[in-house]
């Protein structure tokens, strides 16, 4: 039976590591999908090689994470799913062996549920992104890269669901620059790509947003829903904006003061 638990343990760590890698990819300015993917791969250490390969290669801290998480991957799973079968065939009470698959069963099904629930997605990536700012050092240059990022920013990809508050709305009507997020570019289902969209373009199911702005904000937004819930936090992030924007302005007029005192 502690096999067993030592086994389930391991698999509810190797969730969480994997979420937390995936967080701090996300960090860096990459899309919640690839980072997702990314961290996976090298937990499991498949190896995937493709051009989104190559960002995470060519982007330093980027390189660190994923090389702490091949590290991991390669410590504990294997061993414990080895002394599980062991402990399995060990077992002559087959009853005792019944009520060891079956908590091992319960088990694999409590973790595909916390894997699976957007509530503690939702949740669990707030108090992670919040954890590496605190004590991370994520927000690394990299002058390999285009666009040159910081305090949070980034240009992200999000992929529009239908039960998403954006799907089936134009632009203008979303006004997301209220909240401090710009839409660059909209990649359509059908292939075509339309760059810096007009007010009337309409988000549809299965676009693939082109994003940019603060990195918790655009995560926020990738999990908002439909209904009344998903226009009062529309609300809300634009009131936050609002107090983001005073504080920029507040900010501004005492460098421009104090710079005017040294001249």
């Amino acid at each position: 039976m502690i096999a067993v638990f030592s086994l389930l343990m391991t698999l509810f760590l190797s969730l969480l590591v994997t979420r937390v890698a995936a967080m701090a990819l996300m960090l860096t300015g990459i899309s919640r999908e690839m980072a997702r993917f990314q961290a996976r791969s090298a937990f499991t250490g498949c190896g995937f090689t493709t051009s989104e390969s190559e960002a995470i290669v060519n982007h330093p801290v980027r390189r660190r994470i994923l090389m702490i998480l091949m590290l991991l991957g390669n410590l504990g799973i294997a061993t414990v799913v080895a002394s599980v079968m062991i402990s399995l065939m060990q077992f002559r009470d087959t009853g005792l062996q019944m009520k060891t698959i079956s908590v091992l069963m319960v088990g694999m099904a409590l973790l595909w549920i916390f894997s699976a629930s957007r509530w503690v997605e939702r949740n669990l990536n707030k108090l992670i992104s919040w954890s590496l700012r605190k004590f991370g050092r994520l927000e690394v240059r990299d002058y390999v890269a285009i666009l040159q990022l910081q305090e949070g920013y980034a240009v992200t990809e999000m992929h529009v669901e239908k039960q998403d508050w954006l799907a089936g709305k134009t632009l203008k009507n979303l006004r997301l620059p209220d909240e401090g997020v710009l839409v660059l570019g909209i990649q359509r289902q059908g292939g075509s790509y339309l760059g810096a969209p007009e007010a009337d373009t309409e988000v549809r199911q299965h676009d693939m947003l082109i994003l940019y702005g603060p990195i918790t904000r655009i995560q926020e937004l990738d999990q908002r829903r439909k209904g009344q819930q998903g226009d009062a936090a529309h609300l809300e992030a634009v009131s936050e904006h609002e107090e983001t924007i005073l504080e920029q302005f507040e900010t501004d007029a005492e460098s421009l003061a104090a710079d005017e005192l040294r001249n």
